[in-house]
């Protein structure tokens, strides 16, 4: 089964970073962090600063936040970083052949149910805010003795 992009972990790993500590919260330490090529958080934080979330200033370490963490839906970061048209999370094969009673009605007859479940998922990530997810975190560096400190 293919897998939604990581770019949307990554981004919620990235702001989480930031809500804790701005300062320290350069691309070097994300990528440290997430364990990924400082590229690639550049590019996922150009994405985050593109949808108004973070500001960055040349010269200067670490980012902030131009928006609340109340305020940010893990929605918002999924449509930020993996956006996706309409209904369109699921894609269809094309060019089936329009003689095959399954090729000509496969489209019309699977695209409601995929619409729904993507309204479905598209709810509950929108139930969810990233000061939530910055709260589970420190009660989990909490329970796990770990300092809620960026490393």
């Amino acid at each position: 089964m293919k897998q939604i992009s990581s770019r949307f972990s990554m981004a919620v790993h990235i702001l989480s970073m930031i809500t804790l500590d701005p300062i320290y919260s350069t691309g070097d330490r994300i990528a440290r962090s997430i364990n990924s090529n400082p590229v690639v958080i550049r590019r996922i934080m150009a994405q985050l600063k593109k949808a108004g979330y973070i500001e960055t200033k040349p010269g200067v370490a670490g980012a902030s936040l131009r928006v609340s963490p109340e305020r940010i839906t893990l929605l918002d970061i999924f449509q930020a970083v993996d956006s996706v048209e309409g209904n369109q999370l699921f894609n269809f094969h094309k060019d089936t052949d329009p003689n095959c009673s399954v090729g000509m009605n496969i489209e019309s007859v699977l695209l409601p149910q995929l619409s729904n479940a993507q309204k479905v998922m598209e709810h509950e990530l929108a139930s969810v805010t990233l000061a939530q997810i910055v709260e589970q975190i420190l009660k989990q560096a909490n329970a796990n003795k770990a300092t809620p400190r960026v490393e």
